[in-house]
């Protein structure tokens, strides 16, 4: 049974019960291997409609997502995956391209409550870039996070060429990849033992 995440536990600081920590973090892993049951349209709909209330800078939302599902969108992609990782996206029902919009300011009149934010922005190019890039990572990290809220397996990955996406998925250079995510149901247990973590002394300084 799924774990309830929509309210917090009945705890007096409202931490969420055990089970959806573990769920989200403590028993979460990276999957390479998944089963082949097809994700439906409503499910990525409703996937993309969590992550997309985590908070951004000036609530620019710079984060596009190409949720390549079918076989032609795999083989486009395919190419410019590192041979390691070509065959956890052939195993994967779904692989999101997460990328940024280089000229999400223009929706800024939308999303923001200041007139001219969007005009700030595109005075200063390298302002929004810095912006953008952040700012898509951490929406990036946010689906990542909705999607096992979902029940469902990751496994995001950086082993492949940007550049290659970029002319293959998007031709006129407005959107950038940034970096992929292989979701689905997972097939059994994660391969490998968890990577060993920083401790907080060597991680975190108090200030």
């Amino acid at each position: 049974m799924h774990a309830n995440l929509t309210t917090p536990s009945d705890t007096v600081d409202g931490t969420l019960d055990d089970a959806a920590i573990a769920r989200l973090f403590t028993e979460a892993r990276t999957h390479a291997a998944f089963d082949p049951r097809p994700l439906p349209v409503e499910l990525l709909r409703r996937l993309y409609a969590l992550a997309s209330l985590g908070p951004t800078s000036m609530n620019c939302q710079p984060a596009r997502f190409v949720f390549v599902a079918s076989e032609a969108g795999r083989e486009r992609l395919l190419p410019h995956v590192a041979a390691g990782n070509q065959p956890k996206v052939r195993s994967a029902p779904v692989t999101v391209i997460v990328a940024r919009d280089t000229r999400f300011y223009e929706h800024m009149p939308t999303l923001w409550h200041v007139p001219d934010a969007g005009a700030n922005f595109e005075r200063q190019p390298a302002h929004a870039q810095a912006t953008a890039q952040r700012n898509a990572t951490l929406t990036g990290a946010y689906l990542l996070m909705a999607a096992r809220a979902l029940g469902l397996a990751c496994g995001p990955m950086s082993g492949f060429d940007a550049e290659g996406v970029n002319r293959s998925f998007f031709p006129d250079g407005r959107w950038e990849a940034d970096f992929l995510i292989n979701l689905g149901y997972p097939a059994g247990p994660a391969q490998r033992p968890r990577a060993p973590r920083l401790g907080f002394q060597q991680a975190c300084v108090l200030a």
